[in-house]
């Protein structure tokens, strides 16, 4: 059987990362995570970076996996741009993974349950809920934080970057806060892997990320008309 390379983008926050996966196992990383978004000057050199890593030429990866969100509207469409453009011109597949569900990956529980937070505008958050087998019990949606929010689920495992927020927010005796967590293609491999073998693939012409609220422009009021 040929050997299934896999390229894995995430760009979702503010951490530009991408690896090569061969089989359903990571051969290559290469990320970096600042506050100023460095996803256009990065995103191409780290992806010829892993590629040389790797051993391999473009044209032996079998399918781009992408990021969908949600997240930062910037970064997401960064990372969907550079991922449709290969698979045009590789004539490969492309796949897509929740954000929120690879961040999930990062830590695991014997029971309880796995909250990824992605931190939004003032109290809001990004957030889904999964059990101790990744299985979703809340798909991914925004939400208002409150001091009782999560009540409802004995013992948490919090991770990503607005569990910090969150922490500050909400009073829950059965809860673990895991800071300084973010997207990573790292997480992103086994997903992308079973897709592929599913074959559960994008529609390369009419696919875009997953916003889940609207993007809003701010015009200043300088400006003159």
């Amino acid at each position: 059987m040929t050997n299934i390379y896999i390229l894995n983008i995430e760009t979702a926050t503010k951490n530009c990362s991408v690896s090569i996966s061969k089989d359903g196992k990571l051969i290559a990383l290469k990320e970096i995570c600042e506050a100023n978004f460095s996803h256009a000057e990065k995103l191409h050199q780290f992806i010829k970076d892993t590629l040389k890593e790797s051993n391999i030429d473009f044209k032996e990866l079998s399918a781009i996996a992408i990021s969908k969100g949600p997240g930062s509207y910037t970064g997401l469409r960064i990372g969907v741009s550079s991922a449709k453009g290969l698979c045009f011109a590789l004539d490969i597949p492309l796949i897509s993974v929740l954000t929120l569900e690879s961040l999930a990956h990062a830590t695991k529980v014997e029971s309880g349950y796995i909250i990824p937070l992605l931190d939004a505008r003032r109290q809001e958050v990004f957030t889904a809920v999964f059990n101790s087998d990744y299985t979703p019990v809340k798909e991914t949606y925004n939400y208002i934080l409150e001091e009782n929010s999560f009540a409802e689920y004995d013992k948490i495992i919090f991770l990503g970057d607005g569990a910090t927020k969150t922490k500050e927010i909400i009073t829950h005796p059965n809860a673990t806060f895991l800071e300084g967590y973010y997207p990573s293609a790292k997480e992103m491999i086994a997903l992308s892997y079973e897709k592929f073998l599913q074959k559960e693939f994008e529609d390369v012409a009419y696919f875009e990320p997953f916003y889940l609220k609207d993007f809003h422009v701010t015009v200043s009021k300088k400006k003159a008309f």
